[in-house]
C-alpha cells in the first residue's frame, strides 16, 4: 500500500519525476516539499501567486498605478468633440471693400451674402464678385452665387478651435469626422502591433513607451501646422492608447488571482470613465483648443516615476525563461504583502513548454465554433459602433454639451460594476442579448423624435441636426442606451473568453477586438449620412444592436460551466509526462505504485 506519508520512505531514486499540472492544492504543497524533482509549470504559477497573495497590498498598488493613466486615455478618446463645435461663419467677401471701403459690416453682408429662408445668412455661399461700381450693385443687386473662394470669417471674440484653425466648415467639415476615424485607425494598428510586441519584449516596456508616445504626440498635435499633420499625430496617439490599454490590462490581470481579474479590469475601465467626466470640466474651463490639447496630454508626463516603480509581469518573465528575475519580483511582492514564499517552491519553477498553437482558420472549421465566432465578432462590432456613435454625438442631443458629457461619463461606472453581479445572477447569454436589445431600442425610439432647428443656448446654435425640441427626453434615452451598450461591451469581454477553447482563446479575442476597432472607425463616418436623411445614422445605431441581441440568444450559456481546457496541446502534455512509476492527467493527479491510486479532480472555472 502506498500512502502520501510513505512515499519518502521509498528513497529518492524511486520517486516519480512529476510535473504538477492541475493537482489539488494540498497535493501540490505536499509534493513540493517531499519531491525536489517536482517542477512547477506556468499552469501552476497561480499557486505561487496564492502564496504571495491574490490581491494584497502589492497588487492594489499595481492596480492603482496602471489606473492612473486611464483618465488620459478617456481624454484623448473624446477631446476632439469640444474642439470641433459649431462656430458661426460666412464667406470672406472683402473684395467689395475695393469698390467701397466705407461699408459697415452689416452693409457688406447684406450686399455679398445670400440669406436662407429663415432669414439668416448662408454660411457656405456668397454672391459672385463683379467689376461694377457701387451704384450699379445697389441698383441691380447681385444674383449669381458661388461657394466661398477666399476662406471664411469667424467672430472676432471666438476662442481658437480646430474649426477656425483649419477651416473645418462647409465642404471641409467632413475632415473632422475623418480625423476621428483616423484616430480609430490608430487604435486598430495599436491592437495589431502592441499585443505581439508586449508578448515579445514585455508588458512594462510597452506600457512605458506607450505613455511616452501618448504624451509626446498628444502635445505635438497642438502645434500641428495643418489638419493632415494633426490627423497623423492623432493616429499615433490612438496607437499609443491602444498599446497602453493592452499592456496595462495584461500586467494587472497577470499579477492578481483569477477571482480578482474582473475587478481589476472594472477599476481600470472606471478610471477611463472618470477621465471622460474630467474632460467635461476641463473643456468648459479651457476653450482654446491648443491649450486644451496640452492640458489633457501633458499630465501623463507626471507618471515618469513609473520607470522606477512599475514592475514587470512575473508570469511573463517565467514564460520567457527569466526565472531569476521572476523570483526576485515574487519575493518583493510577497514582502510587500507581508507573506513568505518557501524557497523550495521558487526553485521548482520552470517555463512551460509550448504546445501546438491555433490559428484563425481553426475558428471556422467546426460548426459550433464558427457560429460563436461570427456572432461574437458581430456583437463586438456593434458594441463599438453604437458606443462611439452615441458618445461622439453627445453635442446633438439638445442639452448643454458639457453637462451631457459629464453624465455620459458617469453612467459608465454603475454599468461596469453592475455587470459583476448581473452576470452571476442572470448568466452571460441573457445579459449580452438583453443589453444589446435595450441599447438598440433606445436608439430606435430616438428616431421617432423630430430634430429641431431652434437655438440651444451656449451650445450649437441653429443646427438642423440637433434634438432641440425635447432635449431632456432625448438625452435620457441616449443615457439609457449608453448604459446598456457599456454593460454589453463589458459582458462581451467575459463571455468571449469563456466561449473559445484555451487553444484558440487569444486568437478569438484578437479577432473580436479587430471587429470592434473596425466598428469604431466606421462610427464617426455614419453621421455623414444624415445630410441625406436626418434619421439614417440613428436607425443604423438602433437596428444593428437589435439584430445582434437576437443572435446572441443562439449562443450557449457559459456561466458556472468549465472552460474548454481539454485541447490537443493538453493531451500531448499528458503523454509526455507519463513514466513507469507515475502518470499524469489533465486536472487529475495519480500516483501509481503497487496498483494503488491516489487521485483528485479539479474543475477550472472562469
Amino acid at each position: 500500500m502506498l500512502s502520501p506519508l510513505s512515499l519518502p520512505l521509498l528513497g529518492r531514486d524511486k520517486w516519480p519525476d512529476y510535473t504538477i499540472h492541475g493537482a489539488p492544492d494540498h497535493m501540490k504543497g505536499w509534493l513540493s516539499t517531499v519531491c525536489p524533482q517536482t517542477k512547477l509549470t506556468m499552469t501552476d504559477f497561480g499557486e505561487i501567486l496564492k502564496t504571495v497573495g491574490d490581491f494584497g497590498r502589492f497588487q492594489k498598488c499595481l492596480v492603482l498605478l496602471i489606473s492612473l493613466a486611464s483618465p488620459s486615455m478617456g481624454f484623448h478618446m473624446f477631446s476632439q468633440l469640444f474642439m470641433v463645435m459649431h462656430v458661426p461663419h460666412h464667406c470672406d467677401t472683402s473684395w467689395i471693400h475695393e469698390i467701397s471701403p466705407n461699408l459697415t459690416k452689416e452693409q457688406q453682408l447684406n450686399l455679398t451674402i445670400p440669406r436662407k429662408t429663415s432669414g439668416s445668412y448662408k454660411e457656405c455661399h456668397m454672391y459672385t464678385p463683379v467689376d461694377q461700381g457701387m451704384d450699379s450693385i445697389l441698383e441691380y443687386g447681385l444674383n449669381s452665387t458661388e461657394t466661398c473662394q477666399k476662406g471664411w470669417v469667424y467672430p472676432s471674440e471666438q476662442e481658437p478651435t480646430l474649426v477656425t484653425q483649419f477651416d473645418l466648415v462647409c465642404d471641409r467639415k467632413k475632415l473632422s469626422d475623418i480625423s476621428q476615424s483616423i484616430y480609430m485607425l490608430g487604435l486598430l494598428l495599436g491592437a495589431l502591433i502592441s499585443g505581439s510586441l508586449s508578448d515579445r519584449i514585455g508588458r512594462r516596456p510597452v506600457t512605458l513607451l506607450s505613455m511616452l508616445m501618448m504624451g509626446a504626440f498628444g502635445v505635438g498635435a497642438a502645434f500641428a501646422p495643418n489638419i493632415y499633420v494633426y490627423m497623423a499625430l492623432r493616429c499615433l496617439v490612438g496607437f499609443a492608447v491602444s498599446g497602453c490599454t493592452i499592456s496595462t490590462v495584461a500586467l494587472g490581470t497577470e499579477w492578481v488571482g483569477v477571482s480578482y481579474r474582473t475587478h481589476t479590469v472594472a477599476v481600470s475601465h472606471c478610471c477611463f470613465s472618470i477621465g471622460q467626466m474630467a474632460l467635461a470640466g476641463l473643456a468648459y474651463g479651457v476653450r482654446n483648443w491648443k491649450l486644451l490639447q496640452i492640458a489633457g496630454s501633458a499630465p501623463i508626463f507626471g507618471l515618469f516615476f513609473y520607470i522606477w516603480v512599475l514592475p514587470e509581469s512575473a508570469r511573463w518573465l517565467v514564460m520567457k525563461g527569466k526565472i531569476e528575475d521572476a523570483k526576485k519580483l515574487l519575493q518583493k511582492a510577497a514582502s510587500v504583502n507581508k507573506q513568505s514564499i518557501p524557497p523550495e517552491l521558487l526553485d521548482q519553477m520552470t517555463p512551460e513548454k509550448k504546445g501546438k498553437s491555433g490559428n484563425i482558420l481553426d475558428l471556422f472549421r467546426k460548426p459550433h465554433l464558427r457560429k460563436s465566432t461570427l456572432i461574437m465578432c458581430y456583437a463586438w462590432f456593434v458594441n463599438s459602433l453604437v458606443y462611439y456613435g452615441l458618445s461622439l454625438n453627445v453635442g446633438s442631443f439638445g442639452l448643454d454639451i458639457y453637462l451631457a458629457q459629464l453624465v455620459f461619463g458617469a453612467v459608465e461606472i454603475p454599468a461596469r460594476f453592475g455587470c459583476i453581479f448581473l452576470l452571476q445572477w442572470f448568466g452571460r447569454k441573457k445579459c449580452q442579448g438583453c443589453f444589446l436589445l435595450l441599447g438598440g431600442a433606445m436608439c430606435l425610439i430616438m428616431t421617432g423624435i423630430p430634430k429641431g432647428t431652434q437655438q440651444v443656448p451656449g451650445v450649437q446654435p441653429n443646427l438642423p441636426g440637433t434634438w432641440s425640441n425635447l432635449p431632456v427626453v432625448v438625452t435620457t434615452l441616449a443615457v439609457i442606451g449608453k448604459f446598456a451598450i457599456t454593460a454589453s461591451l463589458y459582458t462581451s469581454y467575459v463571455y468571449c473568453a469563456e466561449l473559445f477553447p484555451t487553444l484558440l482563446r487569444q486568437t478569438g479575442l484578437g479577432l473580436c477586438s479587430m471587429s470592434a476597432r473596425v466598428g469604431g472607425m466606421i462610427s464617426p463616418l455614419i453621421s455623414l449620412l444624415d445630410k441625406y436623411r436626418p434619421a439614417i445614422s440613428m436607425v443604423i445605431l438602433g437596428s444593428t444592436p437589435v439584430i445582434a441581441g437576437i443572435l446572441c440568444f443562439l449562443l450557449p450559456e457559459t456561466c458556472g460551466k468549465e472552460l474548454q481546457d481539454h485541447t490537443e496541446a493538453a493531451v500531448a502534455s499528458q503523454r509526455s509526462c507519463e513514466n513507469v512509476n507515475g502518470s499524469y492527467e489533465v486536472g487529475h493527479l495519480k500516483l501509481k505504485e503497487d496498483n494503488q491510486d491516489f487521485g483528485h479532480t479539479r474543475s477550472t472555472r472562469f
